[in-house]
């Protein structure tokens, strides 16, 4: 008997977890035709791939690049399905879709560096050009096509009917749709095949056989072998083109970025959201694409501090999840701070506080910054001021005012000519009380002049 660990998870490798994988999408009975599918797709890979070195044909060969993308779409599909059968988990918190779109633009990717290889070697075709075999070259342009209309038509492949139509078309599906609508106005009933827009995966089939039988004829009738290079240009350049608009796509999905299409419906439901009862702003919106027809997204909401925070989340949350599956809402309250009435407490016995206004004084710097003659910050470098004046500048209070006049500005003082010694001798005058009574300001050591200035005031 051997050693018992404790707490020891069992280490798989690589090989170890994709067979395991692939056990549980194979236990699906949906996933038994993709598998036939498969195994007959890698038998006609085979044999188009030794008729092509035999035929000597690049063209033959393009062709058979997709057939070999055919191949990595039934991948897709089964990476579709195995996506369905998984559940998020705490490291894919929002489930295993993404990984169906990095197939798809892995796939198209893919088949556009194959258009670029062929596109390399028909360059180096050009300066010497070889003799073509046109004993398999027919055999293997309807094999080929025969497997793959086969293979389109039959399964059902979701991610890449999702990205064919909502990806933009492509110049051979436009040029094609041009050609549709005339014939269409003279046989209407074909409108259902050829309008709106074809398949891109079977048009670009019947296209690049319908140039390997140019190419056949032309080689049979005049040997001419050229012909056979400017038709592996013209399937690379299908290729590619069709390919593109989908990586694309794809490759916006996985960024992170928004669909064009649904940020004017969403812009309308944040609006809505904006006018609730209780919510103030809605910011930090971010949605994005999570996976083929998922979208998912988070934002903030500020509301008032009486508001319901459940109620508040439960409207905003109804009116975004007709577009946004998967929704993340914080609801934070308000952070307004109420204004302070007074710097200073004030003592019970004085006045009222609805009589009177508290004038804070400003707050000044540290006393060890300040000059005592001055109250000014002092500099060692600087010299001394030409004027100094003994003026109050250090420990302030505020100054309490009675407020029993009319005017909203009106603070009891006696405008005048009245030298400061007697305003500052009786107080401030006050209705109704005499003269010795009054609230002084604070000021211990006040002289009696400030200066010599015509009307008495400083």
């Amino acid at each position: 008997k051997g050693t018992i660990h404790l707490f020891r998870k069992s280490q798989r490798s690589l090989v170890g977890k994709l067979t395991h994988e692939f056990r549980l999408v194979a236990a699906d009975r949906r996933s038994w035709k993709i598998l036939l599918f498969g195994a007959i797709n890698l038998i006609c890979i085979g044999f188009l791939l030794m008729w092509c070195s035999s035929t000597n044909s690049i063209a033959l060969t393009a062709y058979t690049y997709l057939t070999i993308f055919d191949l990595f779409s039934l991948i897709t599909c089964l990476i579709s399905y195995w996506v369905m059968m998984k559940k998020p988990s705490p490291v894919y918190s929002f489930g295993f879709e993404r990984f169906e779109v990095l197939a798809v633009f892995a796939s198209t990717v893919l088949a556009q560096l194959g258009a670029l290889f062929i596109l390399k070697e028909s360059a180096e075709r050009f300066l010497e050009q070889p003799e073509i075999h046109t004993g398999r070259l027919l055999v293997g342009t309807f094999v080929a096509l025969f497997f793959n209309l086969l293979t389109m038509l039959s399964v059902r492949n979701k991610p890449f009917a999702y990205v064919s139509e909502a990806a933009s078309t492509s110049w051979l599906q436009e040029h094609v749709a041009d050609l549709s609508r005339s014939i269409c106005g003279i046989i209407p009933g074909l409108s259902s095949v050829f309008l709106p827009r074809m398949n891109p995966f079977v048009l670009i089939d019947i296209a690049g056989a319908l140039a390997l039988c140019i190419t056949y004829m032309l080689i049979e009738i005049n040997n001419y072998f050229a012909v056979d290079t400017a038709s592996a240009i013209a399937i690379a350049l299908m290729t590619f083109g069709t390919m593109y608009p989908m990586s694309v796509y794809s490759g916006k999905v996985l960024l992170q970025t928004t669909p064009p299409h649904v940020i004017g419906q969403l812009d309308k439901l944040l609006r809505e959201v904006s006018t609730l009862d209780g919510v103030l702003e809605v910011r930090n919106e971010h949605f994005w694409t999570l996976g083929f027809g998922t979208l998912a997204g988070s934002v903030h909401v500020r509301i008032r501090r009486d508001a319901n925070e459940q109620m508040v989340l439960a409207h905003v949350t109804n009116r975004l999840y007709t577009l946004v599956s998967t929704l993340t809402v914080q609801i934070f309250k308000d952070d307004w701070i109420r204004p302070t009435l007074s710097s200073v407490p004030i003592a019970n016995n004085i006045l009222n506080l609805s009589d009177h206004h508290v004038i804070p004084m400003p707050s000044l710097k540290a006393a060890d910054n300040l000059n005592p003659v001055t109250s000014t910050p002092a500099k060692p470098s600087s010299p001394p001021p030409e004027f100094s004046f003994n003026t109050p500048g250090k420990n302030v209070s505020p100054v309490i005012l009675l407020n029993t006049q009319t005017r909203p500005y009106g603070l009891g003082f006696n405008h005048g000519s009245a030298p400061y010694s007697s305003v500052l001798n009786q107080g401030f005058g006050i209705p109704g009380m005499g003269a010795t009574q009054g609230f002084r300001t604070g000021f211990t050591n006040v002289p009696s002049r400030y200066g010599t200035n015509a009307r008495g005031q400083p």
